[in-house]
């Protein structure tokens, strides 16, 4: 949802967190040729957001494992089976995930930020009746008000999900995602995920929920 925000309260408006509701729309997506649909009822699936700042990765990791775990699967937060040391080493990682059971991770990972700026130009209807005020000019500026431009404010943030299947071994789908004015960050990934799940079940990889 755009925020219509005053000009002179532009910086101020740009600076405070949003409140709005986010809109995800992807901006592509594939599946791979020969993924096979995904039977994921009761395995352990993992949710992992590559970031640098720990505290937010946790949060988005937290949000994502609460859907994975709405479609039927016990999704787990990266964090709490691999260390901030250990999610950098490949082996490492391979060797716990594939001891604890696991059968697929869901990556997220944020590839852009844009704000982009609409000036909405203000509007002057006419003339008004000045000569009487309650037969006239009341009634006639009431209706008749100017409104003085506004500067419309977006921001907009682009996320790449990936989906791996460890029992296929590959990649099965992929997706790079645009959010408008997103709000909190566990807000902002749960409404990721469950739109990245409906694409998954319209692409025939996930059953409906």
């Amino acid at each position: 949802m755009s925020k219509r925000v005053a000009l002179p309260v532009l910086v101020a408006a740009f600076l405070a967190a949003s409140s709005g509701c986010a809109t995800t729309t992807f901006q592509s997506t594939w599946r791979a040729p020969n993924a096979r649909p995904l039977q994921i009822a009761g395995k352990k699936v993992v949710g992992l957001f590559v970031g640098i700042n720990p505290t937010l990765r946790r949060i988005a990791e937290d949000s994502m494992a609460r859907e994975i775990s709405a479609r039927g699967a016990q999704g787990v937060p990266a964090y709490t089976v691999l260390s901030d040391d250990e999610i950098k080493d490949r082996d490492q990682s391979k060797a716990k995930l594939e001891q604890l059971g696991f059968s697929g991770v869901v990556v997220m990972r944020i590839v852009g930020r844009e704000t982009q700026y609409r000036y909405e130009p203000g509007y002057w209807y006419g003339y008004p009746y000045y000569r009487r005020f309650w037969g006239g000019y009341w009634g006639w500026g009431w209706g008749r008000v100017y409104e003085p431009g506004y500067l419309t404010v977006d921001r907009i943030v682009s996320v790449e999900t990936l989906v791996y299947s460890f029992e296929q071994d590959e990649l099965v789908w992929a997706g790079i995602s645009r959010t408008l004015d997103p709000a909190r960050l566990d807000a902002f990934v749960a409404e990721l995920a469950q739109a990245v799940s409906d694409q998954m079940v319209r692409d025939g990889l996930l059953p409906p929920r």
